[in-house]
């Protein structure tokens, strides 16, 4: 049975959101860097990577090392992570569920370049829920925090900004979010969560995938008044 009414479109990032990918991005992010004598630990590379476009990663390793970075650094890096996450990649716990009850229009907005993006999905079956409705970074001028990926996801799905609700799980997708006058719920279900240790300035805060699924039900259902998104933040807010 359907847990959701409303028409309003809800987009989904990808790495974070609907696939616990980013530990392992991350990792082999370290590694891809390292391999060109940055040297960074966990914590550093997560604080100044996640969630943020390969064009602007590409410009803070610039920035970083003082040189251009070889040619083929996304492909290598690529070609390494597709790898591993043909080996380790799952599905969000609980997110098929709640993509199921989802009776609501859907896209993801993701970071990631469309190869990466559909890879991700696919080796986590997840594709074919959102065909036709991937928006990448490579899409538009400026990646997160800039609105420009929401705002063109919404266009392209035919929404006003106001009438869509991201789901988020890094600081420079929030932004993005807020920056695009989207109201957007933080999504702290990450194994990365571990690594950022600082929380997200999000309307609404979602532990796990069933915490996400009663805020959603909450916007959503138009029979059902929403509580206060205080009290929403507060009910889902780690302990």
């Amino acid at each position: 049975m359907a847990i959701l009414m409303a028409a309003r479109l809800v987009i989904f990032d990808c790495d974070g959101v609907l696939v616990d990918s980013e530990p392992i991005a991350l990792a082999c992010f370290r590694d891809a860097l390292a391999g060109i004598g940055l040297d960074l630990t966990l914590d550093e590379t997560t604080r100044r990577f996640l969630g943020r476009s390969a064009a602007d990663c590409r410009r803070r390793i610039e920035d970083l090392t003082g040189r251009l970075l070889p040619k083929d650094f996304q492909e290598r890096f690529h070609e390494t992570l597709f790898d591993v996450l043909e080996r380790e990649l799952r599905p969000m716990v609980g997110i098929e569920q709640l993509l199921d009850g989802l009776d609501a229009p859907v896209a993801v907005a993701s970071s990631s370049a469309p190869d990466r993006l559909r890879h991700t999905l696919k080796v986590a079956g997840l594709l074919n829920r959102f065909e036709g409705r991937l928006f990448s970074a490579t899409m538009v001028p400026n990646g997160k925090p800039a609105p420009d990926l929401f705002l063109h996801a919404a266009t392209v799905m035919g929404f006003d900004p106001a009438d869509c609700i991201v789901v988020e799980d890094t600081r420079p997708g929030v932004e993005a979010a807020r920056n695009a006058g989207m109201p957007c719920i933080g999504f702290l279900g990450g194994g990365h969560h571990a690594l950022t240790g600082s929380p997200l300035e999000a309307d609404w805060l979602a532990r796990t995938a069933e915490d996400l699924a009663a805020i959603l039900r909450d916007l959503l259902d138009v029979r059902v008044a929403a509580r206060p998104a205080a009290k929403i933040a507060e009910d889902a807010a780690p302990a």
